[in-house]
């Protein structure tokens, strides 16, 4: 598994424990779903002007967000080439904002964060009520599992 994390925006401290919180998640989410380890992910890090630009040109919406997703698994595997699962795209002041929002740690925010893009990168969506329910039960069982809980702790 390779996972590869760029911080592109210098308003937050990305320490080593998000950076470390980021790679356990996306690990424990693909082997939640039993697709295996083999795989690269890239997560960026960016602020809110750089997420609102790509909000605007992947999604048509010209407002900052938490979190974009860009999967990109191919039935085309060059071999002896790790598959790429996609990109993940982080706003930390969205994740710092929230945080605070919802009263629990930035550590959280980034890991649930995380977690939920990776669902999606997965196929998971969240459009209909439905599909939003087994999302989020997929995304708390993470959570819990990693014993990240809704408090200022973690």
């Amino acid at each position: 598994m390779e996972i590869f994390i760029d911080n592109r925006q210098d308003k937050i401290n990305i320490d080593t424990d998000i950076e470390e919180a980021i790679k356990l998640v996306i690990k424990r989410c693909l082997e939640y779903e039993n697709v295996g380890l083999n795989y690269e992910v890239s997560v960026s890090i960016v602020n809110n002007n750089e997420i609102k630009e790509l909000n605007k040109k992947f999604r048509k919406k010209d407002t900052p967000t938490d979190v974009l997703s860009f999967p990109m698994i191919d039935d085309d595997i060059i071999e002896n080439q790790i598959p790429i699962l996609g990109d993940i795209v982080i706003s930390a002041e969205k994740a710092l904002e929230q945080s605070k929002e919802f009263n629990h740690s930035f550590k959280r925010e980034i890991s649930y964060l995380t977690a939920h893009s990776v669902f999606h990168l997965l196929g998971y969506d969240h459009s209909y009520e439905e599909e939003k329910s087994i999302m989020r039960e997929k995304e708390k069982s993470i959570m819990k599992s990693l014993k990240i809980f809704k408090d200022t702790s973690c």
